[in-house]
């Protein structure tokens, strides 16, 4: 279960509840599920009891026991706790069957990962200065909205500057509107467009102006270019061709990704395996565990993971969530830093759990699984870059 499923499976306990009159308040459009923050209770909790106490005059804990009841045999949810003045705290069911529901969303979708329908009830228009900051995030804002199902229309107050083209901006009308309209209002670059080009290309000019938030300043300076790890955008795409160079290397060593479809078996250190049985018990023992783990399928163990997996796991799994949340608040910079943060969980996975086999190794089910992983969070910062306007290069 992802975090979107979740959060669907408590809107629809909260209908169920006004339905049968469990509660008598407004059921809300959508219910905003987070991640357990450390030292909390459960994976992920929701302050929607909280919410609907006061329409439905009633305690926040009586809310939260009548929602808690019908989210609590919803297939996927372990268990539901209530926490504190009245929180629903959720632990999801086989976290690894969750891990593998969201590899295979991400495999299916493709680079539209994390779009949806969530705004296709609204029409949006936004209006922007003619300034450079102002253009690159207006059409940031409007690639987001777009692809929460959103309609928009983009105004600038004059004529478009001839160099936005290259930096990929369009505009449908100029000049001042008849009424009112949402404004985009970034601190203003300070340069034009044409210089920036000129010194930073399209992609760092687009990265530095649309990574910090519209009310701080933009940074773009040559460090926007620097080839190393102190650059967050080289960084960034360095992740996404190392995960398609991985791709590459494990079709020349003949397998491909698999979303970890059997179980990896796990060998009994010889310590274990021959203290105290005659010779040959421990090699007929340790045999017959392998004959069972490889018919033994994922869903009743372990991803072939360590831990430093769980971060990339989670941040692909909250990706559609902060699609949703950059798009209503017109913010392209929560992208950008989710980026970064899905970059810097993929290293570390990536050192600790390599996807290929070295030296005399064969490929293995857990190397199958592992590249499935990394693939995940290739496409993942494909998409993000291109929400953004920005090339993801195969190669660096």
């Amino acid at each position: 279960m992802t975090p979107a499923d979740l959060s669907r499976t408590v809107l629809h306990a909260v209908r169920r509840a006004v339905d049968e009159d469990a509660l008598r308040a407004p059921v809300p459009a959508r219910v905003r599920v987070e991640r357990t923050r450390p030292g909390g209770s459960g994976d992920y909790a929701c302050a929607v009891a909280l919410q609907l106490a006061g329409p439905a005059a009633l305690p926040a804990l009586e809310v939260a026991a009548i929602l808690r009841e019908r989210v609590a045999a919803e297939p996927g949810v372990g268990r539901v706790e209530i926490t504190g003045p009245g929180f629903l705290s959720f632990t999801l069911d086989a976290p690894a069957a969750g891990d593998r529901a969201v590899l295979d969303a991400v495999r299916e979708q493709g680079l539209a990962y994390g779009h949806g329908d969530a705004l296709r009830e609204e029409i949006l228009q936004f209006h922007h200065a003619r300034e450079v900051r102002a253009a690159v995030t207006a059409h940031a804002v409007r690639r987001l909205v777009v692809a929460q199902g959103a309609r928009v229309r983009v105004s600038c107050e004059e004529a478009s500057d001839p160099d936005w083209a290259r930096l990929d901006v369009t505009v449908d009308a100029h000049g001042t509107p008849p009424a009112p309209l949402t404004g985009i209002r970034p601190v203003p670059a300070g340069v034009p467009a044409g210089e920036l080009l000129e010194r930073l290309g399209p992609d760092a000019a687009r990265w530095g102006l649309l990574r910090p938030a519209g009310h701080d300043r933009a940074a773009l300076g040559p460090e926007l270019l620097v080839q190393g790890e102190a650059n967050p955008l080289f960084r960034v795409r360095y992740a996404h061709a190392r995960a398609r160079a991985l791709t590459r290397g494990a079709a020349l060593l003949g397998f491909t990704a698999e979303h970890a479809p059997h179980a990896v078996p796990v060998p009994v250190p010889d310590s274990e395996s021959h203290a105290g049985t005659a010779p040959g018990a421990g090699h007929a023992q340790h045999t017959q565990g392998a004959e069972h783990a490889a018919h033994t399928p994922y869903g009743e163990g372990p991803l072939p993971y360590d831990g430093a997996a769980r971060p990339l796991l989670d941040l692909i799994a909250d990706h559609p969530g902060v699609l949703l949340a950059a798009a209503r608040h017109r913010a392209p910079d929560r992208v950008a830093r989710q980026l970064e943060a899905v970059a810097h969980a993929f290293f570390d996975f990536h050192d600790s759990c390599p996807p290929l086999p070295a030296g005399d190794e064969k490929p293995s089910a857990a190397h199958r699984a592992r590249l499935a992983l990394a693939e995940a969070a290739g496409t993942v910062l494909a998409g993000g870059l291109s929400l953004l306007g920005i090339r993801a290069p195969e190669h660096l």
